[in-house]
């Protein structure tokens, strides 16, 4: 497999320090870093994005995730693994990420249910956090990024 061209976050020059300050700001929102790796990693799953699973489940397990954590992120409803809060999180991210799925794409319950766990600011991180995993993953597979590539 080979990319077809560089991530235009690269290529555009000015784009990825911008980027780089909303992740900053999600890291600065209050919610554990490890909620955060699996909202990414479980976006990135969905969307098919082997450059974005590849350097999210490493930086999961730099973040001290465990391998039963990461090998089971895509069945996180069945498996123990997943405290109420990570689950409140998960829910979020996928509803969040699958917009066209439902008629009404992030329900009251998901929603609610995610309020309950986390603050204002909590929830604002993690919806950034969803938009910016996003935006990378429709990057990298439009441009087909090759995981692993990144090091």
């Amino acid at each position: 497999m080979q990319s077809r061209m560089q991530s235009p976050a690269v290529v555009l020059s000015g784009a990825m320090q911008p980027i780089q300050e909303i992740i900053k700001a999600v890291q600065s929102g209050g919610v554990e870093g490890q909620t955060l790796e699996l909202v990414h990693l479980r976006i990135s799953q969905i969307n098919g994005c082997s450059a974005c699973v590849d350097g999210g489940a490493k930086s999961a397990r730099k973040a001290g995730m465990s391998d039963e954590r990461l090998a089971t992120v895509a069945a996180w409803r069945e498996a123990p693994y997943f405290s109420e809060e990570e689950r409140a999180a998960l829910d979020l991210a996928e509803a969040a990420t699958r917009l066209a799925d439902r008629p009404d794409a992030v329900s009251d319950d998901v929603w609610d249910t995610a309020a309950t766990y986390f603050d204002e600011k909590q929830l604002a991180a993690i919806v950034l956090m969803i938009g910016v995993t996003n935006m990378f993953n429709r990057l990298n597979a439009t441009t087909r990024q090759i995981a692993g590539a990144w090091g």
